[in-house]
């Protein structure tokens, strides 16, 4: 959740670029830099650390020129330094980027190859090199960035500035949020509306797939075909930036669409994406090749992130993980064995029975690792290791990206215990973390069945009750599906494991009950596809979630079935989150529902 800032100004910008990264500070960072436009040259400014070391660099050589890009790093490919610091240049171009691109190792030997020459250790740079490379061989900007722009896999966005090219900026969007500003006579990128608030109250949004050729006449928009087209532009009010919803009608629908960006933030912040291993951000005061037994206990979709986690970490590291909900735990009285490990997962970092529970564990002597969104908040200061998750502020009551960074914090461990515990080869992590780097793209893909989803959504806010299926690491995420619905939308829904159907729900099923199954072509799909066709017998309304292979190895007549990219079962969950949240918030609006504020709910539970 790095920040961008880009401006075609009339006077000099490297300082309006600063002041704009400032606005942007509160999604965190390690490194910082302005790249400027002078006479048709590019320069730039570096610095590691906060904002303020790069202002002492430009006090001391300051930077000409009415055209700048600036950013702000979270680092991802290699160490927070000024080297790996953007933007990132080449003699033709200065590029800025958010985002991961998953395929960079294939196209830095490719570059390399053709006698490229890199300076750093991040991904950046490949694309910098890339569209240089088309520069080189006679493309206009525009061209080049269109070449080269299908060939990067991952979610990002990007924003160039050229040599030679005073009043010419570019900028591109896949899963990562970038918006475009109009001014008198000046235009301007930024990856926040917050960013961009002292200068104009007129923005355009980027949809997914999107690039923008912006002068300071105006910005051309161009799909992810090439196509022009019009996206619309908003005037929006001073105030509304301070909490700011983008193209959005409600916080949670930026939020889902947030997640292709934040949960990739988070994904690098746990694993080194050069080599393809885990490397955890702290040491940690235990040894999971000791461990006989993890503990974890949460409230809420926290809980659910948590079941998940349970079959990751028996899956991979055969490590046994006891689970409740903290309201449980926490009077129960767990027999624990001194020295063990205790796991809570919480957004807020201040759910009060996570305190509670976790505050049982500790007098319990248990080694006390938590996951939470917040690294301020109370369960953190109560911990040993605190696992943050990055997914920046979640102003919506229905937790959504936090849910899947928690879920891609907790892949990540499971495949270091794994590791520690000998239960996975070198190869086999890296295999793993190739798939868990994947997410963010197949997120953003994902993404992409949102006017189906919408669709359907207008059948599925008639129903009273709704049923979700799944099996394996799909059946927590059928339970926190049911329970998306039933927060936001006030439907009743159930979440079951698909092997249960027969033992009590059947009974519920006829022509007017929505069944949603998830399937991904894991080890149990032929079991789901089995109960599917229970279902189907039985006349119910099947809205199937899976691979086109998926659907069409069902074999039964579906009411919907929603389209998923091919993935690593591993990564499923995480993914498939993305049309379940979809599902129920289209539900709820179409049904007129307050979709971020749900009757009777609040965002941090801190009472029992």
């Amino acid at each position: 959740m790095c920040g961008i800032v880009g401006i075609l100004g009339r006077g000099p910008v490297a300082a309006q670029v600063v002041d704009a990264l400032k606005r942007l500070e509160y999604r965190g960072y390690d490194s910082a830099g302005v790249a400027t436009l002078d006479g048709g040259r590019l320069d730039r400014r570096r610095a590691e650390g906060k904002l303020r070391n790069l202002e002492e660099k430009l006090a001391v050589t300051p930077l000409a020129g009415a055209s700048g890009i600036g950013h702000t790093r979270w680092a991802t490919h290699g160490r927070p330094n000024e080297t790996n610091a953007h933007p990132h240049a080449t003699a033709r171009i200065a590029v800025v980027h958010n985002g991961i691109i998953e395929n960079f190792r294939e196209l830095k030997a490719e570059l390399v190859a053709d006698g490229a020459y890199f300076e750093s250790e991040t991904d950046t740079e490949v694309v910098a090199q890339l569209v240089s490379r088309e520069l080189e061989r006679g493309r206009s900007p525009a061209e080049a960035v269109a070449t080269v722009l299908p060939r990067l896999k991952g979610a990002f966005a990007l924003a160039f500035l050229f040599t030679g090219e005073d009043d010419l900026m570019i900028g591109a969007r896949h899963g990562a949020p970038l918006a475009v500003g109009y001014g008198q006579g000046e235009m301007y990128l930024g990856s926040d509306a917050l960013a961009l608030a002292p200068f104009t109250d007129s923005i355009t949004y980027l949809d997914d797939g999107d690039w923008a050729v912006l002068t300071r006449a105006g910005a051309t928009i161009h799909d992810h075909g090439g196509g022009v087209v019009t996206r619309p532009r908003q005037q929006i009010a001073q105030s509304a930036f301070i909490a700011d919803k983008g193209n959005h009608r409600h916080f949670m629908a930026k939020e889902i669409h947030e997640q292709p960006e934040v949960v990739g933030r988070t994904i690098a912040h746990y694993v080194d994406l050069a080599t393809g291993r885990v490397k955890l951000p702290t040491a940690l005061p235990f040894d999971f090749a000791k461990l006989r037994r993890l503990v974890i206990s949460s409230c809420g979709t926290a809980y659910y992130a948590g079941l998940v986690a349970k079959y990751w970490f028996e899956r991979l590291a055969r490590l046994a993980v006891d689970i409740d909900v903290a309201s449980e735990f926490r009077y129960r009285e767990m027999p624990l064995d001194e020295g063990e490990l205790a796991l809570f997962i919480s957004q807020s970092g201040e759910t009060a029975d996570t305190l509670a529970s976790l505050r049982y564990a500790k007098g319990e002597k248990q080694h006390i690792l938590s996951i939470v969104n917040v690294p301020t908040s109370t369960i953190a200061r109560e911990s040993d290791v605190v696992m943050p998750t990055l997914a920046g502020p979640e102003i919506g009551v229905a937790s959504t990206k936090a849910f899947t960074c928690q879920l891609a914090v907790l892949l990540a461990l499971a495949i270091a215990a794994g590791r520690a515990r000998g239960t996975l080869s070198e190869a086999e992590e890296q295999r793993l973390v190739a798939s868990l780097v994947a997410v963010p793209g197949a997120m953003a893909d994902s993404l992409s069945s949102e006017r189906e989803i919408e669709h359907l959504a207008r059948e599925l806010a008639k129903a009273r009750d709704v049923l979700y299926l799944g099996r394996g690491p799909a059946f927590p995420l059928a339970l926190e599906g049911a329970l998306k619905l039933k927060e936001i939308s006030y439907i009743h829904a159930e979440g079951y494991a698909a092997g249960e159907l027969k033992h009590g729900p059947i009974a519920l099923i006829d022509e007017a009950m929505p069944v949603i199954v998830l399937a991904p072509h894991d080890a149990v799909f032929d079991k789901t596809v089995s109960n599917v066709q229970e279902v189907a017998a039985r006349g119910g309304k099947i809205i199937l979630i899976g691979e086109e292979r998926a659907v069409e190895e069902a074999g039964v007549a579906t009411f919907a079935a929603i389209g998923m990219p091919a993935l690593d079962p591993v990564i499923a969950p995480i993914v498939y989150a993305v049309p379940v949240q979809l599902l129920a918030y289209h539900t709820a609006v179409v049904m007129g529902k307050d979709v971020d504020q749900p009757r009777n709910l609040a965002k941090s539970v801190t009472v029992e």
